[in-house]
């Protein structure tokens, strides 16, 4: 297997490369000639175009789904909600169909709503596309309830050569051909090898075989021209299945055969569909924690038999150990709170109200804390809550969210007795399953408008930031805007002394030098200027899709750093919020001796990461122009004006209050902050 495997990838190899001379040489010969490089190319590398398929290896499992033009819209789409994300492959085969397609769902229309046309047409497909990808193909109507895992599980217990054909056996209507056709309501499991069998006689059972259901007429076929019966075992593997009664409620449901069923029908209706998924979900849930506790009893056992003894088990039994810091910079914070109150706030608050996700977590938490010692005491004890006293949580990225709670419980005896007492429990929230979000496409080809408030304490800085920003325009797509902000005194007096006459001029040179440099700037007059009320002048006078970087004067900003800034800020899907080097003043980290480059150097000595400071961000006009709309709404529901939400001044709190529409941090290496 090895040798083979070795042999592959080096016909792989040299196809390669002998496609790559070729491709040169196509390259000369056009030229002087024109070429379809399609067909060269074909000539050339003729063969599999995968390993896999070299290999012959192939996907578990392709079901389908028979629906109709009346029930596309619902029964199927309630299959749809309870199978599609647990299948590889979920396909759905109708004779006719609407104009408005389901969303998320592959629909096959075979154009006539004749049964057993559309039977033909279905397999005739399956063998069309997907007969060399898949092992095992499974077929069931729209009426039916699947479990999903329960088919894939039996899929994969079977063996791939066999040619079989498994479901509901029945009897032929008449009685006139021997054997027995797999029923269609409760769903039936052909293998590759019957379809590839079946496939050279499909056409005569279109035309010689008469039928009035398409499973019947399918039945016969496989019959009559592969000899292969359904069955309802193979190999000591049961196909099961429930017939389900008028008014069924399935958590009142009794019979066993339910529990173990792989399939259920017929299905009334949607409502009907997605109680049936709650009860088998249910079940599966219940038999995930009982292999949970018999894999935690195992743990625990071998535990005792390891060096150090049962210490070695971690607790929670089988979740990964506690987070180990090796600096006192890696201590994971704890956050308290109350039943009410948290004293972890994003503003900085000493303590705020618990709302939203926060209140259903702890919520959550001490209901689950009392139900836990409720199973384990009773019936000798009945625990009662009577308030939580202190809570503690941290987020561990190794194992989960911790909480270790002191509960002020009431304990009530058999007997009636009752007596209080303060009793601390450690609860943990593990990570489930790792999710890759998929994320917009994003470019470092974006233009960045670049926006610099300058107040008169910041008019000293400002040559430096002009000077950078000059320096990396040769290969750099950005533009610099300059927000002049005076205060009314300041503006009384512009005409006679302009504070910011000497940046001004500057511009000026700058722009009379390098012919390719245009640096705008805009005068404000405020008595209170915030980031809002800039903003909201700058915003007005771009289109919605600009990107914007508010910068500050301390920043020395470079290429590298604009780039993370493109990468990082996603039109309706993320904001950026850069976290600075802040540099310490070179008089006291150099002993007033400055590196000969001038450079900022992020080693420990120089400076920190200040992870508080959210003065600059990246992020697009259409997203500000959303959170201040969201803002204003808001305060309109509030005071029954517009206002201007006074409690937010800066772009940070704009777009963190809704969260709009993402919030991002990074620690961008290119954007130190100099100590000013």
């Amino acid at each position: 297997m090895k040798n083979g495997i070795i042999a592959i990838f080096t016909r792989y190899l040299l196809r390669f490369v002998h496609l790559h001379i070729e491709e040169l040489q196509f390259k000369r010969l056009s030229e002087y000639m024109i070429v379809d490089k399609r067909t060269f190319r074909n000539a050339v590398f003729s063969g599999s175009r995968y390993i896999s398929t070299e290999l012959g290896i192939r996907e578990r499992l392709f079901v389908g789904v028979l629906t109709s033009k009346t029930t596309l819209n619902t029964l199927a789409v309630a299959v749809n909600r309870t199978l599609g994300h647990r299948l590889e492959k979920l396909v759905y085969f109708t004779g006719m169909r609407g104009r408005k397609l389901p969303h998320g769902m592959t629909v096959v229309t075979h154009g006539d709503d004749r049964p057993i046309w559309n039977m033909y047409q279905t397999v005739k497909h399956l063998l069309d596309h997907y007969v060399q990808e898949y092992d095992w193909f499974f077929l069931v109507q729209d009426d039916t309830y699947t479990e999903a895992h329960r088919i894939a599980k039996l899929a994969a217990h079977l063996s791939i050569d066999a040619d079989l054909y498994l479901g509901r056996p029945e009897e032929f209507i008449g009685g006139d051909t021997e054997g027995r056709y797999c029923y269609g309501g409760f769903g039936y499991l052909l293998s590759r090898s019957l379809l590839k069998k079946l496939q050279p006689h499909l056409e005569s059972c279109r035309n010689d075989i008469l039928s009035a259901r398409p499973d019947e007429w399918l039945g016969r076929c496989i019959i009559d021209y592969t000899h292969v019966n359904c069955l309802e075992e193979y190999e000591g593997i049961r196909y099961r299945y429930f017939e389900l009664g008028k008014n069924m409620d399935p958590e009142k449901e009794s019979d066993p055969r339910l529990k173990l069923a792989f399939t259920a029908h017929p299905v009334l209706d949607p409502v009907q569909m997605y109680r049936l998924h709650k009860h088998f979900a249910q079940l599966e849930l219940e038999k995930t924690y009982q292999e949970i506790e018999q894999l935690q009893r195992e743990i625990q056992n071998t535990s005792s038999l390891t060096v150090e003894g049962e210490q070695s088990a971690t607790w929670p039994l089988g979740i990964n150990r506690p987070f180990q810091p090796r600096t006192r910079f890696e201590v994971l914070k704890w956050d308290y709170f109350t039943e009410d109150q948290t004293f972890s706030c994003i503003d900085d608050s000493p303590k705020c109200e618990l709302i939203g996700v926060d209140l259903a977590d702890v919520t959550d938490v001490i209901s689950t804390a009392v139900d836990e010692l409720n199973r384990k005491y009773q019936p000798v004890l009945h625990v009662r809550k009577q308030q939580l006293l202190n809570g503690y949580r941290r987020f561990d990225p190794t194992r989960g969210m911790e909480y270790t709670l002191d509960l002020q419980l009431e304990l009530v005896t058999q007997k009636g007795h009752s007596r209080s007492i303060t009793k601390r429990v450690h609860l943990v929230r593990p990570l489930s399953e790792v999710e890759i979000i998929p994320m917009p496409y994003v470019t470092e080809a974006s233009r960045i408008n670049i926006i610099l408030p300058l107040t008169a304490q910041d008019k000293e800085h400002a040559a430096r930031f002009l000077q950078a920003f000059v320096d990396i325009q040769g290969n750099e797509n950005s533009l610099l805007t300059l927000l002049f902000i005076y205060d009314p005194f300041q503006a009384q007096q512009v005409s006679q002394n302009d504070i910011f006459s000497q940046v001004k001029s500057q511009i000026a040179e700058y722009e009379r030098k390098n012919h390719n440099v245009k640096i705008p700037w805009i005068s404000v007059k405020t008595d209170a200027p915030s980031q809002i009320r800039l903003m909201d002048i700058i915003s007005k006078k771009h289109p919605v899709d600009t990107l914007f970087f508010l910068a500050g004067v301390g920043s020395r900003v470079g290429i590298e750093f604009l780039n993370r800034c493109r990468m990082n800020t996603i039109n309706n899907w993320q904001v950026f919020f850069p976290i600075h080097f802040q540099g310490y003043n070179p008089e006291v980290s150099e002993h007033g001796q400055q590196s000969p480059s001038g450079i900022l150097e992020l080693v420990r000595d120089a400076g920190r990461f200040d992870r508080d400071v959210f003065d600059e961000a990246c992020f697009y006009n259409a997203d500000y122009m959303a959170a201040r709309t969201k803002m204003a709404a808001d305060a309109q529901g509030e005071r029954g004006d517009l206002g201007d939400a006074r409690h937010l001044r800066d772009v940070y709190s704009l777009l963190w209050a809704p969260c709009f529409p993402g919030c991002g941090a990074g620690t961008p290496p290119a954007l130190p902050h100099a100590g000013l």
